[in-house]
């Protein structure tokens, strides 16, 4: 028997989660068609989660709320409580951590768990996968769906194989029995557009891909190609990491909508440079800094635009990022359409004081004087809250929104 047979790997999602959450807290919605969406005032009017009668209407994540109300006029509308979903979350993760400590998130409503050591005191895979379903329904008011399998890519699939309050088996000797009739796109990392790219080459199913040779896959996407042709093949020896453990962080950003849309460079200024207190703030929080910035640029017309330049130095400065932020929206964008909603992104990050190499032309005194001024900012907003200390620009102006909305990168979410 090889190790990838030997281990199982479970993936619990979370059903309809924050709907659930939500309805778990007002026992009232049990059955009700309920929707958790943005708020239709500040331009965030989209379904992010609904609950199992909702779907019943076909109401989907991403459409706006109108379109929701007009397939279902009775849906229940709730603005979402992103701390009550944390602290869900983590109540869950605290039942996973009493199978193993072998706990991986794949964001707020997810996680994987290698329970291969747990089988000889817990039983097989299939009753500690049932028994953390059971848990998490009547201690949570949850349901979750469980993929059990020898790798972590089809206990993914077999976690979206059946919802809700499910759990399913992938077993290694007959994987391709299950998997390989379904849809391409249904492994993990094949989107859309990769889904359409294939369809063009007539392969439509994850054992067509598996069947071709992996140089053709090569060709087409690279190295993303080889991953795609081992994942349909059933080999990925990723391990699932420990709960201590984390991932290095690869970018922080925040993003929000404008309260009407931006029509000049002096109101995307604002919105940059409020976006870029915020980063800055987190990068000081995890003691990091950045060498890049992106910007993302989302225009009246939904239309989406994304760029990234390189920093004259590593910085945690919010003059700095956001000046960065300006100059690439600045130099880049044509003003063909009014600016609906932008993000700001640090990426290319390291740790705060990692040396680097200095050059003659850039007054780093200055620099060290703007840190600890922003420093001395940031001190009196935790001690006196977020608006306690502003710019004068951003007191009361009307496009800038009053209240960051929640970061979805920060948890992992894809609303």
């Amino acid at each position: 028997m090889s190790r990838i047979e030997e281990r199982v790997i479970l993936h619990c999602d979370l059903n309809s989660f924050f709907a659930s959450v939500e309805t778990a807290e007002t026992p009232e919605f049990i059955g009700k068609p309920v929707a958790v969406c943005g708020s239709v005032e500040a331009r965030h009017g989209i379904v992010l989660a609904r609950s199992e009668a909702a779907k019943k209407y076909n109401i989907r994540t991403a459409e706006t709320v109108w379109q929701a109300k007009k397939k279902c006029p009775d849906l229940i509308i709730i603005e979402p409580h992103y701390d009550k979903y944390v602290r869900y979350s983590n109540m869950a993760r605290n039942i996973y951590l009493q199978y193993t400590d072998r706990v991986e998130s794949f964001g707020i409503d997810e996680a994987w768990l290698d329970i291969t050591g747990s089988r000889v005191l817990l039983g097989n895979g299939y009753d500690i996968a049932y028994d953390i379903k059971e848990r998490i329904k009547y201690e949570l008011g949850l349901t979750v769906s469980i993929g059990v399998s020898f790798c972590k890519i089809y206990s993914k699939l077999g976690s979206d194989l059946k919802k809700p309050d499910a759990v399913t088996c992938i077993p290694a000797h007959s994987f391709r029995d299950i998997v390989w009739g379904l849809p391409a796109s249904s492994i993990l990392g094949i989107g859309r557009a990769t889904g359409r790219k294939l369809s063009g080459y007539g392969i439509h199913t994850i054992g067509q891909v598996a069947m071709y040779p992996i140089e053709f896959f090569e060709r087409l996407f690279g190295a993303t190609g080889r991953i795609m042709w081992a994942y349909a093949n059933g080999i990925d020896n990723s391990a699932v990491m420990k709960y201590t453990d984390s991932l290095p962080m690869k970018s922080i950003g925040h993003g929000n909508t404008a309260a009407s849309d931006l029509t000049s460079n002096s109101e995307v200024r604002l919105m940059l440079f409020e976006l870029s207190q915020d980063v800055s703030r987190r990068l000081r929080e995890y003691k990091l800094q950045a060498r890049r910035i992106q910007i993302s640029i989302r225009d009246c017309d939904m239309g989406y635009r994304e760029l990234q330049t390189t920093l004259p130095f590593p910085t945690q400065s919010f003059n700095e990022i956001s000046g960065a932020a300006f100059g690439l929206f600045h130099n880049n964008y044509k003003w063909n359409k009014n600016v609906r909603a932008l993000t700001v992104r640090a990426i290319n990050l390291e740790p705060e004081n990692t040396p680097f190499q200095v050059d003659i032309f850039t007054d780093y005194r200055h620099q060290e004087r703007i840190n600890s001024l922003e420093c001395a900012i940031e001190d009196i907003r935790k001690r006196y809250g977020r608006k306690s200390i502003d710019i004068a620009a951003l007191i009361d102006h009307a496009k800038v929104p009053v209240e960051s909305s929640f970061d979805y990168n920060n948890y992992g979410i894809q609303a």
